[in-house]
């Protein structure tokens, strides 16, 4: 087993990979930026070494930084969590340079998978299907349209190295798609570094269904059931569970296998998801492959006991998978809720600051996968998740009934964060009915937005107008004020409505 791993992440996810690290017998390395001086992951490391600004391109983006600490401090091995290096076919490559084990795919795989062109090219060379459209870059305005023309409207136009809803378009016909080519294309080179992108058939209300993979270097790859993601906003995921309400035993072989197929056609070595879209009539189509841990990983642990992050470095150790595909057994039903730093009466804008005030849930089957503490200053420079609030139970009622428990026990002040728009989503009659598909909250989005209560300073303004309209709406409005802490926004504008009239 390695002997020391460098943890190239921040947050939660940096300390589930110390805790997994740490219960195989591994020393940590922690990196941090300047901002991230008292982040919670850089105290539980062995050693830690800041790596520069706050900015993540110079910090958690900064390769040579990373390898020049990789190799400072004499680990075997980097573990890059999600997100920032961690799908970065450079980064990796650079670590097979220096002799550093990258506990994740080859390079090569990173390289070709996160083409989405050439991942679709992956699936449908292995017989998996695949979403109507192209199989190349488009290479002209013309070459679009006739492809959105062949596979019929409406379309998304995608960036072939894009991810997480970024650089995705939708468009309802040829005029539009005209006008959006070139801003997609600018787009996708803002955010990818490649103006490349390709059209595809937009499919509505379809279901988002993935499937865990593992494989080892012997080639033996198994999957670990799937989970259901289609509770998203903007193409963002927001819940997930498993397994899905919508799976047959007969559909979960299909896919599984068909998941698999994708992982030995290009030489998958350790954990990965691939991802589909399924309709109604449960035909999927492959969407693409997610070569790294995910988020919502937690829950395939809760319902299968099986530990992803540590097979994940027990495979980079070279140690094969001592599981076999009839092994894999799933128990009872698990959710997780992403919480965000962001406040979903203001369009979900990210809510930087300090926690003054957190309270963490209890009881059988929560699991808290956090950074947070009282005090802690979240910075609007990285990714505004900042709880995993995952539970388990018997049955999936009664996993969501312990979710509503968890909510309501979940406390974080100082800052706005969705545990509000969670709670009303998982009260939704659509979704305990498991009638859900990806365009869920964008449809449903008015009934879950809770209701919103002003903060101080927003009441203090209020009671400021009044006060300036007339003594008497003045004196009203101190009693506005001592209520306005239970009070939604939309009944206070009314309050606001009918004292103006009244004076």
């Amino acid at each position: 087993m390695f002997e020391k791993v460098l943890v190239a992440n921040r947050g939660e996810i940096a300390i589930r990979v110390i805790r997994a690290c740490r219960e195989l017998g591994a020393k940590t390395v922690a990196v941090y930026s300047e901002t991230d001086v008292e982040s919670l992951h850089v105290h539980y490391a062995d050693e830690c070494y800041c790596i520069g600004a706050a900015e993540p391109s110079k910090s958690y983006l900064n390769i040579n930084k990373m390898i020049e600490v990789a190799k400072k401090s004499k680990c075997e091995a980097v573990h890059p969590g999600y997100g920032f290096l961690s799908q970065i076919p450079a980064f990796a490559k650079a670590c097979k340079e220096k002799d550093i084990e990258f506990i994740g795919p080859p390079w090569k795989v990173l390289q070709r998978m996160g083409n989405k062109v050439e991942a679709r090219k992956t699936a449908d060379e292995a017989g998996v299907p695949i979403i109507p459209g192209s199989l190349e870059p488009a290479q002209s305005v013309e070459e679009a349209v006739e492809i959105a023309d062949e596979v019929g409207y409406p379309v998304l136009v995608k960036a072939v190295y894009g991810g997480g809803g970024k650089g995705m378009r939708l468009v309802a016909d040829r005029d539009e798609l005209q006008r959006t080519l070139e801003i997609a294309a600018l787009e996708a080179e803002s955010s990818f570094g490649s103006r490349e992108i390709y059209v595809e058939k937009f499919l509505p209300k379809v279901r988002h269904i993935e499937f865990q993979v593992l494989a080892d270097e012997k080639g033996c790859a198994i999957h670990l059931g799937e989970r259901e993601c289609s509770i998203q906003r903007r193409h963002q995921k927001l819940i997930e569970e498993t397994p899905s309400l919508f799976m047959t035993a007969k559909l979960r072989r299909y896919m599984g296998s068909a998941a698999i197929k994708i992982a030995e056609a290009v030489n998958y070595v350790n954990a990965g998801t691939v991802e589909f879209l399924v309709d109604r009539d449960s035909n999927y189509y492959f969407l693409e492959m997610n070569t790294r841990l995910q988020v919502e990983h937690l829950v395939t642990e809760m319902v299968t006991g099986i530990d992803i992050v540590k097979t994940q470095i027990k495979t980079a150790d070279g140690q094969g998978l001592d599981l076999k595909q009839g092994h894999i057994k799933m128990r009872g039903h698990a959710i997780n809720c992403r919480i965000n730093a962001e406040d979903p009466g203001n369009n979900f804008m990210p809510s930087p600051g300090t926690v003054t005030r957190f309270r963490q849930p209890g009881g059988p089957g929560v699991r808290v996968d956090t950074h947070l503490y009282d005090g802690y200053n979240i910075s609007i420079l990285y990714d505004p998740l900042i709880v995993k609030l995952a539970t388990w139970g018997c049955s999936r009622e009664e996993a969501i009934s312990r979710m509503r428990n968890a909510l309501r026990e979940l406390l974080i002040e100082g800052i706005r964060t969705t545990i509000p728009f969670h709670r009303r989503i998982v009260e939704n009659e659509s979704f305990l009915a498991g009638n859900i598909h990806v365009n869920f909250v964008d449809k449903n989005i008015l009934e879950l937005l809770p209701e919103r209560v002003l903060d101080d300073e927003e009441v203090a303004a209020v009671v400021a107008v009044l006060a300036e309209q007339s003594e008497s709406a003045g004196s009203r409005a101190l009693v506005l004020r001592r209520e306005s802490k239970a009070v939604s926004s939309w009944k206070l504008a009314d309050r606001m409505r009918r004292l103006g009239k009244a004076s």
